[in-house]
């Protein structure tokens, strides 16, 4: 995948999508394996904004039950079996532990209730053929059995608990990636660090019609045309922005919903917990990658979404809440060893002078047509959803564009066709097979390569054959070799040490680095990119923003 925005200003599209999270990205796969001619573009690295900022989850939404909302509960538990299917070696059953309490809405009836519906709705769960991958259905614990998971429960009036199951994701960015990876494999052409700052626009139908947009290289300050029969905002956060650049008052207004994660040491076993706090409501405690994510809050957020950020102050006030819902657990700042934050892009349903709510707001997705009330055709904005629809809502929007294209598409195949790195029948027996194939490297670096990587990972194995330091771990610690960077760079676009570190490896997701590790990796890269001392300085300084806190009253 290389990046090349001179020669995608001299290329007819058919779909220009703004927006490299998942939603962009799904949007291109699909478009891209039903034989449209593609272009995405990014305007900071792909998968750098809300896509990197969730809570790892593909799930079905147990607590949109109660807000009645069936038809996307259904949506995303038979999305989150297609997930499974289709990115193996990134998507894993998780068990949740709800502990139950009194005889109201957190009580052992009310949550069987729930429960029992949510198995039926995923009727289909188990239609699998890797038997790792299966979900049983919910199961009741005792009281004494839901404080061996967390001992740290408030024990009064707790009588047991329930025990379900979701799914989450190993790495959100690297899921994202392999969107982007398989649709360039199939024709599509992508470019990351690419700044939308207008639509191409002449006078059409009774309004005026969108024929592609501008935008401005940030790595070289370089502007450029991008043309297309159809241009697709799918800028999550961003997209009532990006559609104030075609009409001056949108059509669509968004609510931004801020949410914080906090990553500690592991707590829970291998049991997530579902929580809750009597002063800030329900709250996740996720295992995840030897360590525990807790998540998330969800506050209105009014300010420029790229002014979002983490302040000591959210950090302090999650902390209480996290604390209130496990009294016993008594964690402090140094508890955290990273934080992270995502925006929500909610449609805005709010009547006038409502006041916004950001945690009852509905995760539905929604397709708007400019064209169809506006007079602006040629653009489509794909608003909303989460995580687990995004694959869907991609459906959704390919098939709109089909139809306003006036083409006759291949069927929607992403149901069905593994992802870039996905082309494995049964992930355990592969790692296993992949072990005895690779006996000169420690288990430990084939494990992680088979989860980052999956079906490719011999790619990587390949580089690292070249030269011995490639075959080298960053730091004593780490299971991540000098190949993945390498590999980060020639085939995966990442442009700066973040990119490599935090999007294409993982690396710095469980919290800073290593000063080797960093440097090792900075140097791999500047050998790569003809860095000199000075930028290879600037590269490790900018990664720093990932785990500082940003000054209260800025996020």
């Amino acid at each position: 995948m290389k990046r090349d925005l001179e020669a995608m200003s001299r290329t007819a599209y058919d779909l220009v999508i703004v927006g490299g999270g998942i939603s962009g990205a799904s949007i291109a796969w699909d478009a891209a394996l039903r034989g449209l001619k593609v272009a995405l573009l990014e305007k900071e690295d792909f998968a750098h904004g809300t896509t990197s900022g969730s809570s790892k989850l593909i799930h079905g939404g147990l607590r949109y039950l109660q807000n009645g909302e069936l038809a996307l509960v259904r949506e995303s538990l038979r999305e989150r079996r297609i997930w499974e299917m289709i990115a193996p070696h990134m998507v894993f059953p998780l068990p949740f532990l709800l502990p139950t309490y009194g005889q109201g809405m957190s009580g052992k009836l009310i949550m069987s209730v729930g429960l029992t519906f949510y198995d039926l709705l995923s009727y289909d769960r188990n239609r699998l053929d890797d038997p790792d991958k299966k979900l049983p259905g919910y199961k009741t614990v005792s009281r004494e059995e839901a404080l061996e998971i967390m001992p740290s429960l408030k024990k009064e009036g707790l009588t047991g608990g329930k025990i379900y199951y979701d799914c989450q994701m190993f790495a959100p960015e690297r899921l994202c990636l392999e969107f982007i990876l398989g649709a360039a494999e199939q024709g599509a052409d992508a470019a990351n660090y690419a700044e939308v700052t207008g639509f191409l626009e002449r006078p059409g139908g009774n309004g005026k019609r969108i024929e592609g947009v501008r935008v401005k290289d940030r790595e070289n300050g370089k502007e450029h045309e991008i043309r297309g029969a159809l241009t697709v905002n799918a800028s999550g956060p961003w997209a009532d922005k990006l559609m104030g650049l075609a009409e001056e008052n949108p059509p669509r207004q968004l609510i931004r919903s801020k949410g914080i994660h906090l990553i500690t040491r592991q707590l829970s076993g291998e049991t997530a917990l579902a929580v809750k706090s009597e002063i800030g409501g329900h709250f996740f405690v996720i295992p995840w990658r030897g360590h525990t994510i807790i998540g998330t809050t969800d506050t209105v957020f009014s300010h420029e979404p790229d002014a979002m950020g983490v302040t000591e102050e959210d950090i302090e006030k999650f902390l209480l809440v996290v604390n209130d819902g496990l009294p016993g657990l008594g964690l402090t700042r140094g508890d955290v060893q990273h934080f992270y934050v995502g925006l929500r892009p909610l449609i805005d349903e709010t009547p006038e002078e409502g006041t916004k709510d950001s945690y009852n707001a509905s995760r539905e997705a929604e397709v708007f047509d400019h064209g169809e009330k506006h007079g602006i055709d040629g653009l489509l904005s794909a608003l909303g959803g989460k995580w687990t629809t995004s694959r869907n809502l991609a459906e959704e929007v390919v098939d709109k564009a089909a139809k306003k294209l006036g083409r006759k598409l291949k069927p929607c195949a992403t149901e069905s066709t593994p992802l870039y790195g996905g082309a494995i029948k049964r992930f355990r027996p592969f790692l296993d097979e992949a072990k005895q194939r690779h006996q000169r490297y420690a288990p430990d670096i084939i494990d992680n390569l088979g989860h980052f990587h999956g079906a490719r990972m011999d790619d990587i194995l390949e580089i690292a054959g070249t030269e011995p330091k490639l075959e080298e771990r960053l730091d004593d610690q780490s299971p991540d070799i000098g190949a993945q960077i390498v590999n980060a760079v020639r085939n995966e676009m990442a442009l700066h040490l973040d990119d490599a570190l935090m999007r294409r490896s993982g690396i710095g997701t469980l919290g800073r680095p290593s000063p080797q590790l960093i440097g090792k990796a900075a140097g791999l890269m500047a050998e790569e990119l003809g860095w000199d001392g000075a930028r290879r300085e600037q590269e490790i300084a900018r990664l720093s923003r990932y785990f500082s806190t940003k000054p209260s009253g800025t996020a």
